[in-house]
């Protein structure tokens, strides 16, 4: 499969790009755990079906010292046994303020309290903004179809 447009060759979505990239670096320098960071990326991917980010996430979260076995269950993570309480709650707002338009009222009160337990507001500053980020490159990723597969850890820097 080819990419509808070489995201890579234009200077204005370079130019768009850098500017997610920066807001993300902020979010990656915070201190919400990193694990949590790419298990959020992961599964916001998952429900978005892009493979791309998908591909990028569990390559780059495996580098990390992620496990098979958690990375095999993030998709049924309300079934798994091996995630957190915390990250379980950092799942729910990620699949809840992804799927946005399947709930006519967003994200729940629960939801949002559940995560307000585990993280401190930095955190949840950091979290809902990962949350937002990655859906805007899942977005752009699934719409140009960029092919997924061939990403290597560290590969953007």
């Amino acid at each position: 499969m080819d990419a509808r447009m070489n995201l890579f060759g234009s200077a204005l979505a370079g130019k768009v790009l850098k500017h997610i990239n920066s807001a993300g670096k902020v979010v990656s320098d915070s201190t919400l755990p990193a694990a949590t960071q790419e298990l959020v990326k992961i599964r916001a991917s998952q429900i978005n079906g892009c493979g791309f980010c998908t591909d990028m996430h569990t390559k780059d979260a495996t580098h990390q010292g992620e496990t098979p076995t958690r990375l095999n269950l993030i998709a049924a993570w309300r079934e798994a046994q091996v995630f957190t309480d915390a990250e379980r709650a950092a799942l729910e707002l990620t699949e809840q303020g992804t799927r946005i338009a399947d709930a006519a009222g967003g994200v729940t009160d629960e939801a949002w309290a559940d995560a307000a337990k585990h993280y401190d507001e930095d955190q949840l500053v950091a979290l809902v903004s990962l949350i937002a980020l990655i859906n805007t490159y899942n977005r752009v990723n699934v719409i140009v179809q960029q092919p997924a597969g061939d990403y290597q850890p560290g590969q953007f820097g």
